[in-house]
């Protein structure tokens, strides 16, 4: 690397991107890679602490940052991901799609332990919007050997590291139990808590059956959406210790195997997942009538992604499970279900 005094760079070629910052106002590019400096440019750069230009010339073995950071992205990015051009230094990852994001956490570990590499994430198994940003990436030096490049490029593979999963359109039933809202005495909640979070991923929902605190009238309602072909019904109450509350007793009735009954998740301690050949029952616990955000939060955008859930992923739930029911919801950029 070549070192000019400023007063001395006119005509020269920026090598990367010069940052400029003005505190509490603005911090960006100030001068772009490839830049001419100019003589008025002079009194500019100095204003950033810029004093020296730095010529680059670089050997067949070495990489410039924006170079890297391209390669870097490329190799990282999996189905449903597109990267950015690099600025000053760094490019960002984009999902293309709505969906699950889904983050091979060991490899982004080996890659990050490479000298030099930075790749930062969003947590994985995070919902994402089309357009969102779910990572970036860049080097620390302005120049790199090509050989950390490759060795990111061997880690990641051709799978990539970072990978969106697209949504299904999957028919959904709800069987609501509990005689006092089957008699009329209790306001059912179904329609204003449960109904819009299922709407939201694009599930056909094909309607909800009321039945008493029954393990026949819960069998009978949940296997009538099972013979119209739902993937997922979702029923309400009935899960916890009083006796009366037979839910559990009326999942098995349908033959279906329960995977996991409890979690460490609060809110959502109570809650059922079963399997009935290729459907789910879920039994959700009374938390998601008066909690903004429980373990359904947790569960359904896996469930219309298509993920095999089991009883270790539940078991996995408890680091991060603790909601703090912050008195403003920024739910899923928190730390809940990290």
């Amino acid at each position: 690397m070549k070192t000019i005094p400023v007063d001395d760079a006119v005509g020269t070629v920026l090598p990367h991107d010069m940052t400029k910052i003005l505190p509490g106002e603005f911090k960006g590019v100030g001068f772009k890679k490839g830049h001419i400096v100019r003589a008025e440019d002079v009194g500019e750069l100095k204003k950033m602490g810029k004093h020296f230009i730095h010529v680059l010339e670089l050997s067949e073995e070495q990489l410039h940052e924006d170079d890297a950071a391209l390669r870097i992205a490329a190799a990282i990015s999996g189905p449903n991901i597109r990267w950015t051009p690099p600025e000053e230094g760094k490019s960002s990852i984009v999902s293309d799609i709505s969906g699950l994001l889904k983050i091979d956490v060991n490899s982004l570990l080996e890659i990050n332990r490479i000298d030099n590499i930075a790749v930062s994430t969003i947590k994985t198994m995070t919902p994402v919007q089309s357009g969102q940003l779910v990572a970036a990436t860049r080097v620390i030096p302005l120049v790199i050997d090509k050989s950390a490049i490759c060795r990111v490029e061997e880690v990641a593979n051709r799978e990539g590291v970072i990978q969106v999963t697209p949504y299904r359109s999957i028919k959904i039933g709800a069987v609501v139990t509990g005689t006092e809202i089957y008699n009329g005495l209790v306001k059912d909640g179904f329609d204003d808590f449960v109904l819009p979070k299922i709407e939201a991923y694009g599930g056909i929902f094909l309607g909800k059956i009321n039945v008493p605190d029954d393990a026949d009238a819960i069998s009978s309602a949940v296997n009538e959406f099972l013979s119209l072909g739902c993937h997922l019904v979702v029923t309400t109450g009935g899960l916890s210790v009083d006796p009366d509350d037979v839910t559990p007793k009326g999942v098995k009735k349908t033959g279906a195997t329960i995977i996991n009954y409890g979690s460490p998740v609060f809110p959502g301690a109570m809650v059922l997942y079963a399997r009935h050949n290729e459907s789910i029952i879920l039994g959700l616990p009374a938390c998601v009538y008066y909690a903004k955000t429980t373990i359904f939060d947790l569960l359904l955008p896996q469930i219309f992604a298509g993920q095999n859930i089991t009883k270790d992923t539940f078991s996995q739930m408890g680091h991060g499970g603790f909601c703090r029911s912050c008195e403003v919801c920024n739910f899923p950029n928190c730390s809940f279900g990290g």
